[in-house]
This record gives structure tokens, sequence and C-alpha cells, in this order.
């Protein structure tokens, strides 16, 4: 057993375990165990008299004297389990002392037996039979509710529940159904992607440089190659290297990290689906992402508006409600009443102090209206909004605007006040794409710069000849958030990451 502290609980199964052993029945078989009905198939293709093999945990035990209930959960619900003591194929002795000694909540136990109906009408399996599968040593979050709809013993705090996950989709059928949502929607966008030709493809997560985006990353070493590695915090232009190889449309879900805070919307370790497409542009993109978002939600909802909150989010088809768009410059002076587009750096300053804006000493002008954009617009937003045009400060490796001078053919896609997926008209001129990684690297202090190399072999890819093209990152961790009305990105998550106490 772990060295830890246990509670008298864990103690009283712990001996129960060895009481086990000394009767001759193993609390953790390794046989298969053939299970012939699920609850769902019992529910829906009731037969009296039917026989069947079921397993599942047992979640609430009613013990009765000579008769007693189980309540047996397994992936598709719960079943009714009744067993009597003369009709149980053991001796009198060992159902006294397995079924109402041994046995426990949490416990996950076979049942052979065959079907009825109790004078309530519920259906029931009649056991026979019972054999214990794994032996459950802790004692599992009781959650009740009255007549009245009200709870109690919930298993609700977040800093538990976030640690011991599997323990919350034991016992929070809601938080279940959150993680079913997220492997459906991933499923689905999968499907879609393929049957329109785009290519998944894998890219390395261990990089020589971490490119292709801003961000402080994890840092490792291979003692073979005795060189310093990064785990990536982007895939974006290793898939641009693929559109250079010939590979016109591809996708990646890719795990990304990065080293920086953790907070309601931000994990170091999260997913990104990056999609890249040849000869198109970030106007094409974002009508592909309208069309996108309202298959996804007429997946799920079978429909095209659902509530987040008290906000109703509308996917309807891009022809009849299409996504407003506001550049980014409109959007600051909606939100903070100044025009910044011909703004100098000092005078921004100046603003940032007057609206009440934090800002670090060393920042240079693109970041500056980042932060103004991050804390006095982007949470205001609440209407599916393309936030188009910005600043070429803030977009390294997007495309200078075709018609407008000093801002980037980009996009930001906000919903509820969330940045859900990030676009551009990408830049595939070697040249300028040199001279913007070298400008990068002189906005951010020292220790970024240290981490921020040139990567030299996507400017050769580049020199090569990519084509014109598009791309978009979607923000799949918080897309589900989105989809499943949740405000933490811990629960759309199988393991968040947590510090170890």
């Amino acid at each position: 057993m772990r060295n830890l502290c246990l509670s008298e609980q864990n103690l009283i199964r712990i001996k129960k375990l060895k009481t086990l052993k000394q009767i001759n029945i193993n609390p953790y078989p390794s046989e298969e165990y053939t299970i012939t009905y699920n609850s769902k198939e019992i529910r829906n293709n009731y037969k009296k008299k039917q026989k069947v093999i079921l397993a599942g945990r047992i979640i609430r035990i009613r013990r009765m004297g000579k008769a007693s209930f189980i309540e047996l959960k397994d992936k598709y619900g719960i079943i009714q389990i009744y067993i009597s003591i003369n009709n149980f194929n053991y001796e009198k002795k060992i159902y006294n002392l397995f079924f109402k000694k041994l046995l426990d909540i949490g416990d996950i136990i076979g049942i052979k037996g065959y079907l009825f109906k109790t004078k309530k009408k519920q259906i029931s399996v009649f056991a026979k039979k019972i054999k214990l599968l794994s032996k459950c040593l802790h004692t599992l979050p009781n959650v009740k509710i009255d007549k009245s709809g009200n709870t109690f013993d919930s298993f609700s705090k977040n800093e538990k529940r976030h640690r011991i996950k599997y323990v919350d989709f034991l016992v929070n059928e809601e938080i279940k159904h959150v993680i079913l949502t997220r492997i459906q929607i991933i499923t689905f966008i999968r499907n879609y992607l393929n049957e329109r030709n785009y290519l998944e493809v894998e890219t390395p997560i261990l990089q020589a440089i971490p490119g292709g985006a801003i961000a402080r990353p994890f840092i490792t070493y291979h003692n073979t190659l005795k060189s310093t590695f990064y785990l990536r915090i982007s895939n974006e232009l290793y898939l641009k290297k693929l559109l250079v190889g010939g590979l016109e449309q591809v996708y990646e879900f890719s795990r990304n990290f990065r080293n920086e805070g953790i907070d309601k919307k931000h994990n170091p370790e999260f997913t990104i689906l990056e999609l890249y497409i040849s000869y198109k542009d970030y106007y094409w993109m974002m009508k592909f992402t309208e069309k996108f978002l309202n298959k996804i939600c007429c997946n799920i909802y079978q429909c095209f508006t659902f509530k987040v909150g008290k906000q109703d989010i509308n996917f309807l088809s891009p022809f009849i409600d299409p996504f407003q768009q506001i550049t980014f410059f409109e959007a600051l002076k909606i939100y903070t009443g100044f025009d910044l587009s011909d703004t100098r750096e000092p005078e921004i300053i100046k603003i940032c102090a007057e609206i009440n804006v934090k800002i670090d000493n060393n920042m240079k002008k693109g970041q500056i209206l980042d932060q103004i954009f991050s804390q006095k617009c982007e949470k205001k937003i609440l209407k599916p909004t393309f936030i188009i045009d910005f600043p070429i400060e803030m977009s390294p490796l997007a495309k200078k605007h075709r018609f407008k001078n000093g801002v980037s053919e980009r996009f930001e896609l906000i919903i509820n006040g969330v940045e859900i997926a990030n676009s551009y008209s990408e830049l595939n001129d070697p040249i300028d794409q040199f001279k913007r990684f070298k400008q990068q690297i002189k906005l951010y202090n020292k220790i970024e710069a240290e981490n921020m190399l040139i990567d030299k072999d996507f400017l050769l890819s580049l020199e090569y000849g990519m084509p014109p093209c598009t791309g978009i990152g979607f923000g799949i961790d918080r897309l589900i958030m989105l989809f499943t009305n949740q405000r933490n990105i811990n629960d759309v998550l199988f393991f968040p990451t947590i510090k170890i106490l």
C-alpha cells in the first residue's frame, strides 16, 4: 500500500480485502468476464425471465435480512439487482459473510441472473450469482437528493474534483457528459474535415526551436544529441512546411505546451486544431469558420442556437445571420472611447493610465495595444464576432493588408467574451518574414528573446515557395467550454495540470 495516512474507512476496507482472500475469493480476478447485456439494453428490450450477465459498480446497497437490493451502475445507466438468500448460488454462510459484510459501495461486480419486475413495476435483475471483479478501497462520495430536489453531500469542491477527475466522472454525471461531448465534437470535426479531403498529419512535439507563437516554452535536454529541446508552443511552422511540400490542405489536433499562468481559461497543456489550405485567404476562412461552427452546433444540439449562461449564442446559417465584423481599432474605439489607429506609443501609454489598463514598463506598442484589447474589449464581445485587421506589430506571421496601411490580414473570433480562433492570410515572402522575426525578437525582454530563435529551416522552406494560403487555429478546450456551458477549462479536460501536493 501507499505510504500515506489512511482513514478509518480505508483500514476497514483493507481488512475486508484480507478476509476475502482468506475465504478464497479473489478480489481482483484476471479471467475475462463475458457480459451479455448492459443496463440500456435491459431497459429497452425487457423480457420476463430473460437470462442476463452484466457488470458494473455498486452505487447503493439496501440490506434487509434474507433479501436485499443493489443499485448497479454501468456506462449506460443504473439497474436494480435483487438478491435473496434462498435463491443464491452460494452457501448461506458465504452469503452472510460475503454479501452482507464484505461488499461495499464502489465495488465492481458481475451479476448472473434473470429479469423480472418488482411490485412497483421496476425492471430488475434477480441475481443467481455475484462475482467480485474489483474491490474498492475508498468510500465514494454519496450524493443525496431530497424530494424537493435539494442536493446534499455533493462532490463539488473544484480543487478536489480537478485533482481526482476519475471520481468526478463517477459521481458527477454532468461532468461525464461534458467529456463525452468533447469526444463527440472532436470526432465530428475529424470526420467533417476528412470528408472534404483535408489530410490529418502529425508534427513534432519535441522541437529544436519554439516557433509559431510568442510564449515561454517548457525546456528539456536530449542526452544523446547533447542539445536543448522545447515542448512545442505551436505546430504552425511545420504545417506550413507541409504546404511547401505539396500537401495543399492539412490539419492537426495539436497538444501544445506553454510555461505560463494557470487560470479558468488557461492550462499549460492544451489542444489546438490547426488547419491550413492553399490558394485561399482570410476572407475565405471567415466564411469557412461560420459554416464549420454551424455544422458542429447542429450536430450537438440539432439546432443552431444554444444558451451559455444567460446569453443566447446563434450559429444560424452564415447567409441568414452572418457573424459581425469589427476592425481591431474600431473595437478599441467602441470600448475605450479612443481612436488609437494613428497614435504613437508615448501617447498610448498615457491613455492606458487614463483608462486604467495595466502594462509593464518594457512593453512596446503592439504589446500595449494587445493589453488594451484584452482588458477593455474582449470580455464585452458576446455575440460571435470577427475582430479583423490587427496591427502588423501584433501579427508577425500574417500578410500585410492588401488595401490598408499598418494592419495585417488577420482575424480573431470572439464569442461570449473569449477568443475561440485566430486566423491569417499567411505570410509567404521569405525576406519579409526574416525581417519580421528580427523585429519580433527586439520587442521582448532578454529572457524571452533567448528562447525566440529564428527558425532558419522555416525560412528556407519559404524560399522554395509556399503557395498563398490561409490558416486558422481553434482552441479546442475553449470551444468545448462554449458548447457545454462550462466556465472552468479544468471541467473540459480529462486530467488538468494540478500542483502536486
